[in-house]
């Protein structure tokens, strides 16, 4: 290799890293705003909402009281590789006490396995009583737990919408999951990078998801005075 050859792979190297470099920055930034931004959204609905992420890399996590509620609200970037895209789901959550004697959790479409559920970790599958879609796939982790099913499915309206992903029901909450948006495809197909197209969080969006699982919690709630 001539010494002009090795000077000009040289210079391409270093271009290529300083590019690099140039764009991890700027990445960088437009995500501290793009935070920022999400921060203010969520508290024109949450206003005491904080951000008490974790640094899991991808999850964003905030909390903070609704409707004297304790609640949360997440974004996840799911980017596993059995995914034909990477997503970006919005998880809200009432984070108060159910009465329900073990998990409830609602699929729609299970497929593959996604970084913000433990549903492929339910053992038992049940069966679905009238009222709930037909994607949907119902499990939880206590075979003999019995849940008021119709009382579930007549609250269940919003995924009907077809972007709700999972309604997961426990002891300690309500919590529903929603797909904000799929990665570019052009983007992610050359460049591998999972850009959302300027999708944000909408806050009439997290005040449905919060009005819904609060509706719902309170209503098992009554049913379970009732039959008390």
């Amino acid at each position: 290799m001539s010494e002009v050859t090795s000077a000009l792979l040289a210079g391409a190297i270093v271009l290529a890293l300083v590019l690099h470099l140039a764009w991890q920055a700027r990445t960088s930034r437009n995500r501290a705003s793009a935070l920022a931004v999400e921060q203010g959204q969520i508290r024109t609905v949450i206003a005491d909402a904080a951000d008490v992420s974790d640094g899991t890399a991808g999850v964003t996590t905030w909390q903070g009281s609704w409707n004297s509620q304790r609640v949360q609200v997440r974004t996840i970037v799911d980017t596993l590789a059995t995914r034909k895209l990477p997503a970006r789901w919005l998880s809200v959550s009432v984070t108060e006490e159910v009465a329900v004697p073990a998990t409830f959790d609602m699929m729609m479409r299970p497929g593959s396995p996604t970084t913000f559920s433990n549903f492929d970790h339910l053992e038992h599958t049940l069966p679905k009583a009238p009222g709930f879609p037909a994607e949907a796939v119902l499990r939880t982790d206590r075979r003999a737990a019995r849940f008021p099913q119709g009382l579930i499915a007549s609250h269940i309206e919003i995924f009907a919408e077809g972007r709700a992903k999972e309604l997961l029901i426990t002891p300690n909450g309500v919590r529903i999951v929603w797909l904000l948006a799929e990665a570019e495809r052009a983007r992610y197909g050359v460049f591998r990078q999972a850009e959302f197209g300027g999708a944000t969080l909408d806050p009439s969006l997290i005040e449905r998801l919060l009005v819904s699982a609060s509706a719902l919690r309170d209503a098992i709630n009554k049913n379970e005075r009732q039959a008390a």
